[in-house]
């Protein structure tokens, strides 16, 4: 009988502990929000999904996703992530320049490769981008969990464009960007900031005269349709980085923390499959598609008038960010180098 109750007591014990465990697992089952600048279906929502997917598969917490235009545009999810209202977020240097002065390096023309291979190598291997941007990143209250390329950027014109004269009175669009603006400046252009909500509207009324992307999002976002003449000056890739609020990432469990760097982890390698072949299928559809596009492709001769006129703009970025931006530039080159020469 003592037995009986013994057992009773312990049963009773352990349901009090099984009930308790699911508590403590349902009050840690938490849902977090991730907010980006793109479209359904375009890279930033796939990796936002492949993340999503990982997370929720190996863990109880659940991932609200919010695409352009529902939360604001780009700067107003930085500020929201900033602010703690957004857990995470996914923002190109093209805007977070603007706050981190040394993720401008991107704009730099010619600075990086262009085949994809050699691109993908450098996002996986560089020290500066898992070592140093971390660290640049942290400064603004944000863990920097993953940089990835996007595509070849591409420049929409009014008219075909194969050397730098013929950008003389175009007013190109930019990003909030002042290296940017410095880029096409160079090119012979006339740079205007614009955010991306007007870019349709001021290319058709004729407010500008073109703009650059990626090709799968001049085809998403119907750019051919106001801007058919496409340019690929070879002069770099698109990337764009996804971070965390670092006080929220910081408060994270170590199981927390780690399931979110391998869901970064994870959503890279999807988003590197993912973009594999996708500049050459959106291409396709923008033919199919319009009758009225042209596709320019520079010759290694046209491409070298454009590319001299790259070293004012490194000068530029080195008055913008001091000696820790030379040095950034220096590993920056030096990391190139080394996946080149592999």
């Amino acid at each position: 009988m003592k037995t009986m109750n013994h057992l009773r007591k312990m049963a009773g014990v352990s349901m009090l502990a099984l009930a308790g465990l699911t508590t403590a697992n349902i009050a840690s089952a938490d849902t977090w929000r991730y907010a980006h600048e793109e479209y359904e279906g375009d890279v930033q929502d796939v990796f936002a999904y492949k993340f999503k997917e990982y997370i929720e598969d190996h863990s109880d917490h659940t991932l609200q996703i919010y695409r352009f235009g529902e939360l604001g545009e780009s700067d107003d999810i930085m500020e929201q992530t900033q602010a703690g209202i957004l857990n995470f977020v996914n923002q190109s240097p093209g805007f977070t320049g603007a706050l981190i002065p040394e993720a401008q390096i991107f704009f730099i023309p010619y600075l990086m490769p262009t085949d994809m291979d050699t691109v993908v190598k450098f996002f996986r291997e560089s020290t500066a981008i898992n070592e140093a941007f971390p660290k640049l990143y942290a400064e603004k209250g944000l863990e920097l969990l993953k940089m990835y390329p996007e595509g070849e950027m591409v420049v929409t014109v009014d008219e075909p464009v194969t050397k730098p004269e013929d950008f003389k009175n175009k007013k190109i669009r930019v990003m909030t960007n002042p290296l940017l603006s410095e880029t096409y400046a160079a090119f012979g252009a006339t740079p205007t900031p614009l955010p991306w909500g007007e870019v349709y509207g001021a290319l058709q009324t004729n407010m500008i005269q073109g703009q650059e992307n990626p090709i799968f999002w001049i085809e998403s976002g119907g750019l051919y349709e106001v801007s058919p003449n496409l340019v690929f000056t070879g002069h770099g890739w698109f990337t764009t980085a996804m971070m965390a609020n670092q006080d929220f990432y910081n408060d994270l469990s170590s199981q927390d923390k780690q399931l979110v760097q391998d869901a970064a982890d994870y959503a890279f390698e999807a988003i590197i499959e993912h973009i594999d072949g996708l500049a050459e299928a959106s291409l396709e559809k923008i033919r199919a598609a319009s009758d009225e596009v042209t596709v320019t492709r520079l010759t290694d001769e046209q491409i070298e008038a454009f590319r001299a006129r790259a070293p004012q703009v490194e000068e530029k970025f080195i008055e913008m960010t001091g000696e820790r931006g030379k040095k950034l530039l220096a590993q920056f080159k030096e990391d190139l180098k080394a996946v080149q020469n592999d």
